[in-house]
């Protein structure tokens, strides 16, 4: 998430709105056009020193105010969750984070884990009158913990903050039956979708219990009591509840621990783009998938999206995005240039839904919108990205998005790829979603 990005463009859509005129009175009065005032809005751009003092004077406030405002840095907050199967290596990962970033000029801050704050406290599943009380009380404190590290951090003046949470909301589904979790987001007043994914990014760590056994103990929790089998069930459960997130990683244990943490490291560099946002993806056609398996399977979550590409300038994409189910969505905009084949520079940011809806005034007309579904899979911690489109009925496409270009993927035995399109014009979504001249 960015803050203050749009601090200015706020403060002039609330002396316009505060006036009772149009973007296009305003503009008109300022010389300027419509788009221009639009954008000052989104917070896409600002207005040049000469614009400012003819805004200054319309609307009778200081000039040197607005020019303040305007040379104002942005600040960038990101919240990502660290989570994992019991004995994961979670809190070490905490130091390796607290170093690293750092180092390259974050201030990072660290929300603990609840749960382990609530069960050596005394507030535990089996000391509250059931576990749906228990963890109704852990959800409402995570939330409570992430909304104030949240407000702190915007006070610290600094350029780039790190929120690290030591466990997501999210995670108390693995410990709930469906139903549990479905009253609790009911008592609540939540949805699914908007608490997932709040989150900029999720990093799993994959338990010790899965191809680190010999590591694998609970003396050094407390609240820690899973044995290997029930840690390695655990793992697979929190690894689903979270599937369906925007940017899910999966760290396993296919290296030795230092290596493990070092991998962490790396994935969430390149999340936050240190020191370039780079994003590696490799895209193929496969024929159109099992449905029916697809939405039985617990390591696989249905997202629906549609995708409207904007007005841009030549070698960028930009786009906007509603994601989400069952009524419930959230808002990305998403701006692309491409270096090579598989590596393009991606930025991406959290749009409100009025901001949203402003920016589709700025749809680019020679395309249409994509609409598709999308089913998040996780797989021999791959996480899969399988688009079904309405206008086809017998392939579909699948992503994933790699850290190393020459990683080796496995697809599951259910996917049957027909070629790999990565880098192929015809198969991306800007050229499905244009609009053939006649």
């Amino acid at each position: 998430m960015k803050m203050n990005d749009y601090k200015f463009g706020n403060y002039i859509y609330d002396l316009r709105k505060n006036a009772g005129i149009s973007q296009s009175e305003l503009a008109k009065m300022l010389g300027v056009t419509n788009k221009a005032v639009s954008k000052w809005e989104n917070g896409n751009a600002k207005p040049r020193a000469d614009i400012l003092r003819k805004i200054a004077f319309y609307f009778k406030i200081s000039v040197e105010d607005l020019l303040t405002m305007r040379e104002e840095k942005t600040m960038e907050i990101s919240k990502i969750v660290v989570t994992g199967g019991p004995c994961a290596g979670k809190s070490t990962a905490m130091s390796w984070l607290q170093n690293a970033f750092t180092q390259k000029g974050y201030r990072v801050l660290f929300v603990p884990e609840t749960a382990t704050e609530l069960i050596t406290g005394g507030v535990a599943p089996w000391t509250c009158g059931s576990n749906l009380d228990y963890q109704i009380c852990q959800i409402g404190l995570q939330m409570e913990k992430e909304r104030i590290f949240e407000q702190a951090a915007r006070t610290m003046g600094c350029d780039k903050v790190l929120i690290v949470c030591d466990r997501g909301v999210i995670d108390n589904k693995a410990y709930m039956t469906e139903m549990e979790f479905q009253q609790a987001l009911t008592i609540m007043k939540q949805n699914e979708v908007e608490l997932r994914d709040s989150y900029d990014a999720v990093f799993h760590l994959v338990t010790a219990a899965k191809g680190a056994e010999k590591y694998y103990t609970t003396a050094n929790n407390t609240a820690r009591k899973e044995t290997v089998e029930e840690a390695t069930a655990l793992d697979d459960k929190i690894i689903a509840a979270w599937t369906g997130h925007p940017h899910l990683r999966i760290i396993n244990n296919s290296s030795d621990f230092e290596n493990k943490m070092k991998r962490l490291i790396a994935e969430i560099s390149a999340f936050l783009g240190e020191p370039e946002p780079f994003e590696i993806e490799r895209k193929f056609l496969i024929h159109y998938p099992d449905i029916t398996w697809l939405e039985s399977i617990s390591n696989c979550q249905r997202v629906e999206i549609i995708q409207t590409y904007l007005i841009s300038k030549p070698g960028e994409e930009i786009r906007v995005r509603q994601r989400g189910m069952n009524g419930n969505y959230i808002y990305f905009q998403t701006s692309k240039r491409s270096i090579s084949d598989l590596k393009r520079v991606e930025i991406e940011r959290r749009l409100s839904k009025d901001e949203y809806l402003t920016l589709l005034m700025d749809a680019d007309p020679t395309k249409r919108q994509i609409r598709k579904t999308r089913y998040c899979l996780t797989f021999e911690n791959q996480y899969f990205e399988i688009d079904v489109y309405p206008f086809w009925k017998d392939q579909a496409i699948v992503e994933i998005e790699l850290r190393d270009e020459n990683m080796e993927i496995v697809f599951p035995e259910q996917i049957k790829v027909i070629k790999e399109v990565t880098g192929d014009e015809a198969y991306k979504n800007a050229s499905l979603a244009a609009i053939e001249s006649k």
